[in-house]
């Protein structure tokens, strides 16, 4: 068992409020932005959770594989996945040896996964390794340097949650990993997590977008 096979049965439900919602919503259009999915691309989406982006790329036309440390998430995706009578591929795996060939992906995409990967250069070197020469590499993770970062360090928070595990990034961070490589680093959420329910907008979104960090940041390279 894992550190995230307990969180698995309530992990949707954020989803389901207001603020949930919007996030993911943020959080997708940031990532989709830059990895750009074409039919019959063949995907790696690692920490793929309970299947959420495992499944958007696979409406997208993709051939997707998803790999989790948690078997509990993998079995809720796979329901998931079966629901929707998409043919996706999950497997227990860690970033750090992933079982496939060399240059056997054309992207490689990863959501709210990061912030549990200690080891980034380790985990994208292997990234790396099976993704195919022009591929696209994709990490959407927390900003370290943002209202949503300072929430998710804080003492009562990590106390009560899975946070107390996180290692945490900045773009900074990323800069200097395959540096000749980067095409893009982006920015959303901009909202702070203490933001009113009523005041959760797109408007408001882009208003502090002129004078906040974004807490959550999608990076993209091409190998």
């Amino acid at each position: 068992m894992t550190i995230f096979d307990k969180e698995a049965k309530s992990y949707d439900s954020w989803y389901d409020t207001k603020l949930g919602n919007f996030v993911d919503k943020v959080e997708r259009k940031c990532a989709f932005d830059l990895f750009l999915p074409f039919k019959g691309m063949k995907v790696l989406d690692i920490g793929c959770g309970t299947g959420n982006y495992s499944i958007r790329l696979a409406e997208k036309g993709c051939e997707v594989i998803g790999i989790d440390i948690s078997d509990e998430m993998l079995e809720i995706a796979r329901d998931k996945a079966r629901e929707k009578n998409l043919d996706i591929k999950f497997y227990n795996m860690d970033v750090y040896n992933l079982n496939f060939e060399d240059e056997n992906f054309d992207g490689v995409f990863s959501m709210a996964a990061f912030e549990f990967i200690k080891y980034t250069k380790k985990a994208l070197d292997e990234i790396f390794r099976v993704a195919k020469t022009d591929g696209q590499v994709l990490i959407g993770t927390i900003n370290k340097d943002s209202a949503w970062g300072e929430l998710y360090m804080s003492n009562d928070f990590k106390e009560n949650s899975v946070f107390k595990y996180a290692d945490f990034k900045t773009k900074e961070d990323f800069n200097n990993i395959f540096p000749d490589n980067i095409v893009d680093i982006n920015e959303c959420l901009f909202i702070p997590p203490s933001i009113k329910p009523q005041d959760i907008s797109v408007e408001k979104e882009e208003e502090l977008s002129h004078s906040k960090r974004g807490g959550f940041i999608c990076v993209l390279w091409k190998k």
